[in-house]
């Protein structure tokens, strides 16, 4: 809904809703899948994840103002999606017998990079590049993931690091939060 959303606001048509849609929900897996030689990426081969994009998108293009009015739900379906994403790409990705330190990456990839190619394609500056806690959260969880993963836990383990990770973002998001930029030197 947030790819919609800022579709929406750019007076993109139901195309471009459609495709911020699709790229938001499922661009990071697809990124994560590519990286990891999977073909055909798991998001694009499966029909479900396609239809919820699809629909996501054609509920804001039929409801913006209510969705809208919405958003502060939205983001925290947002942030589960975050916490649910790290946690299962960085599981995905150590499936392949890949380093720890690779696998904390794609976790991390698999979270964020839809929302990136979102910005990038409706000429934002991404979200995870200004300041807001939003990849922090996420390797926080995918590096809890990996931890876990070495130890060879019972799947319900790996509900830690996503409670970690979502609870990070949702507080963050209520105090304001937000990563430290660079500091010039005078």
């Amino acid at each position: 809904m947030t790819g919609a959303l800022v579709a929406a606001r750019r007076d993109f048509d139901i195309v471009g809703l459609l495709v911020l849609a699709m790229m938001t929900g499922l661009g990071g897996g697809v990124i994560r899948d590519v990286l990891l030689g999977v073909a055909p990426p798991v998001n694009v081969a499966s029909w479900e994840r396609l239809l919820t994009a699809t629909l996501a998108a054609a509920l804001v293009f039929w409801q913006h103002d209510r969705v809208s009015r919405r958003e502060p739900f939205i983001m925290v379906l947002d942030a589960v999606g975050l916490a649910t994403f790290c946690v299962t790409g960085a599981i995905a990705a150590l499936d392949h017998e890949i380093a720890p330190a690779t696998g904390v990456l794609l976790g991390v990839i698999t979270a964020i990079g839809g929302g990136v190619v979102r910005d990038v394609l409706s000429g934002r500056t991404p979200v995870v590049f200004s300041g807001e806690l939003y990849a922090i959260p996420a390797v926080v969880g995918a590096t809890l993931t990996v931890v876990l993963e070495s130890f060879d836990p019972l799947g319900v383990l790996y509900v830690i690091p996503a409670v970690l990770c979502f609870g990070l973002r949702l507080v963050s998001m209520r105090r304001g939060w937000s990563a430290p930029g660079a500091r010039s030197r005078q």
